[in-house]
């Protein structure tokens, strides 16, 4: 049988303010990605989205980004090696501290935004961030975009890495996302969503953005939390993927 991780980016309201639907959108995933405050989140948001996720049983993972909070961490930095290293440590200390409180530990780590799209490409800010988590925890899992430099840089420095792909995101034929900005990045319709991530998953390929099909690892799938419909497609989403015969579970499970 397939094995396929369902996770989602929550843990990103702070202070009066609240984004995405994180109680319901939690009762579908089995793994979380939470902001550790950086480019969103607080104390009390993270703690609070750790209840949740031991409530429904989801694997904890933590979600660094860039220190942007105005820009929700989308905005590229120039960063050093160093920084980002540093960055990275400060923000899995964070929640590892209150997942320790919880009882529970942290599985896997995501970079956010601007930081996770640099790293795609970049092998040094992607090794930077693998150093980063093997110097905490090398027992925790790098989530990293199918293909990309972040999975290689995983594997050079040790780590177990589950590649990510999207069920809302066009693909360009190298297999990196297809910028927000540009017409199509965004898969509107949820039954060719659904179809596409059923496609990666069971036979390896998906079709880029040209209308080439290109081969592709998937052991994780991001479901975004944050749009009006975003329950019910995750919804969706999960119950696709059952009748097709994938079993969904969390990385940690089946990721060696």
């Amino acid at each position: 049988m397939k094995h396929v991780d369902l996770n989602s980016d929550v843990g990103e309201s702070f202070g009066a303010y609240t984004i995405g639907a994180d109680e319901e959108v939690l009762k579908y995933v089995t793994s979380a990605n939470i902001a550790c405050g950086f480019h969103a989140g607080d104390p009390l948001v993270m703690e609070r989205t750790i209840d949740l996720a031991v409530k429904n049983s989801v694997a904890i993972g933590a979600h660094p980004g860039y220190p942007d909070l105005m820009g929700f961490g989308r905005r590229e930095m120039k960063a050093s090696n160093e920084e980002v290293r540093a960055y990275v440590k400060y923000q899995l200390g964070a929640l590892s501290a209150f997942a320790t409180a919880k009882g529970v530990k942290v599985q896997h780590v995501k970079a956010h935004g601007a930081m996770y799209n640099m790293a795609a490409v970049d092998y040094n800010i992607a090794r930077a961030i693998a150093e980063a988590v093997s110097e905490v925890d090398r027992e925790i899992i790098l989530l990293a975009l199918a293909g990309s430099e972040m999975v290689k840089a995983a594997r050079d420095t040790g780590l177990k890495v589950a590649e990510e792909v999207f069920a809302d995101r066009a693909y360009n034929e190298d297999g990196t996302l297809v910028h927000r900005s540009k017409q199509g990045a965004m898969i509107e319709d949820e039954n060719s969503a659904i179809e596409r991530v059923i496609g990666m998953v069971k036979e390896g390929k998906v079709k880029a953005i040209t209308g080439k099909e290109i081969r592709i690892r998937a052991d994780s799938i991001c479901v975004h939390g944050d749009s009006p419909k975003a329950v019910a497609f995750v919804k969706r989403i999960r119950e696709g993927l059952r009748d097709a015969g994938i079993k969904v579970t969390p990385m940690k499970e089946f990721v060696k």
